[in-house]
């Protein structure tokens, strides 16, 4: 063989090389979301967002939750039995209100127990959908955020705060039309919280978290703890299984865009129907 063959040859190797090690990686992942369903006789269902980058241009493009993601995971749910539990594992930045309301609102409906666990972060509407979940299991250093609506660029809670504070005459028209989509939306979510939070605790409490986490006492960053979360009443746990931790080892930053819900696409049975089968 020559020289131009071993290096065509070396060319398409190198080439191939990113195809053949994300399959390997897919397939690995696809192995372990199966053992986890097994052990835990439940649907598992993964929501994760990593920093994609543009495959040309080589941009980075920060994913979040959107309508694609809460179709796919409405569809997980739509194909599981009512009493098969969910496990619904975590790692996003937040995301649109509607589709973290959507998936919040299927989870907090399923009949059997939900699960979210959250090997590394959940924020904004993250937490929005980890509120919905019967119990939330953190990584010790793990962390949830506040859910306070952003309007624009700008926190709903400040663009309410600096109307009251201005004076009228001095504040433009389109900061008074965000000032009362601003105060709309903190109404939305803050009754959003409460519903989720309904069956979770007593409606003093639910009132009193609802608003502690919309209000905009933090900024919208701010990191909850595992500690602080308990100590809010939350339903909380920080043993995560060590299977969780490891499926996100396989869910490493891509280079390419790749799916972000993934669950094995069959039907999830509860033992009982299998048995009367």
């Amino acid at each position: 063989m020559d020289a131009s063959k071993l290096i065509w040859l070396f060319i398409m190797v190198v080439m191939m090389q990113p195809v053949i090690s994300r399959r390997l990686v897919d397939a690995s992942r696809k192995r372990l979301l199966a053992k986890i369903e097994n052990k835990r006789k439940s649907r598992v269902i993964l929501l994760a967002h990593r920093q994609e980058t543009m495959a040309i241009l080589g941009f980075p493009l920060v994913k979040f939750i959107d309508i694609n993601d809460s179709e796919e995971i409405l569809r997980a749910i739509h194909m599981t039995d009512p009493d098969v539990p969910v496990d619904l594992v975590l790692h996003t930045p937040g995301g649109l209100v509607l589709a973290s309301l959507q998936i919040a609102r299927a989870i907090h409906k399923h009949p059997g127990k939900v699960t979210v666990f959250v090997p590394h972060y959940a924020m904004s509407g993250g937490t929005l959908i980890a509120l919905a979940a019967d119990q939330i299991v953190l990584s010790p250093h793990a962390v949830l955020g506040p859910v306070d609506p952003q309007v624009g660029n700008f926190p709903a809670a400040s663009l309410v705060k600096i109307v009251k504070e201005k004076p009228i005459e001095r504040t433009d028209d389109e900061t008074l039309i965000l000032a009362d989509q601003a105060e709309k939306a903190i109404k939305q979510i803050r009754a959003s919280v409460l519903e989720l939070l309904s069956d979770k605790c007593s409606p003093e409490h639910a009132e009193e978290l609802a608003t502690m986490l919309t209000e905009g006492r933090w900024t919208h960053d701010y990191a909850i703890t595992f500690e602080d979360a308990k100590e809010f009443g939350l339903c909380v746990s920080d043993q995560i299984p060590e299977d969780f931790m490891k499926l996100m080892t396989l869910y490493p930053q891509p280079i390419k865009q790749q799916a972000t819900v993934e669950y094995l696409p069959i039907r999830r049975h509860s033992p009982a129907s299998k048995e009367s089968a």
